[in-house]
């Protein structure tokens, strides 16, 4: 693959994503074409593969992919269609389900492996952090406990 075809995928896979809840997610309309999907039809049968995939690794599936509906401007008029909101697991699961002979698919795969093990280690950190903390406080309070007691017995 090409360095600039990296490049703009990249960039805008992290345009689209948004925080929904306090969870990173993406719309499969907005996605799709970046998977390299021309048409909703094909992509909802990689969407459907990956529910499977989801359900069978005992993962909750609603909470990976959910159906929501939303307004989209057809010239001068507004229709509601259908969409799925995906979390970066969910968004993973389709790139692994998805068609392989697309480049597109190929980047996917890796791009959503890679930002979810930073993700994994960035709260691995901040777990490792907190605990050290805690140790750092209980450390104090275990000095000023002693401290206390000695000045009683005096």
């Amino acid at each position: 693959m090409k360095a600039e075809f990296i490049k703009d995928l990249f960039a805008k896979f992290e345009e689209v994503a948004s925080v929904v809840d306090g969870v990173e997610c993406w719309s499969a309309r907005d996605i799709y074409p970046l998977f390299g999907y021309t048409q909703w039809r094909g992509f909802q049968e990689a969407i459907n593969r990956a529910k499977e995939s989801c359900k069978n690794a005992s993962c909750d599936v609603l909470s990976n992919f959910a159906d929501i509906r939303k307004i989209v401007k057809t010239g001068v008029s507004e229709k509601k269609i259908d969409d799925i909101l995906l979390t970066r697991y969910a968004c993973y699961l389709v790139a692994q389900n998805g068609d392989p002979r697309k480049p597109e698919i190929a980047f996917a795969q890796t791009y959503f492996a890679v930002q979810t093990r930073k993700a994994e280690i960035i709260a691995q950190r901040l777990e490792e952090h907190e605990r050290v903390a805690a140790r750092e406080k209980l450390k104090e309070t275990e000095k000023q406990l002693s401290e206390s007691a000695r000045l009683s017995l005096r």
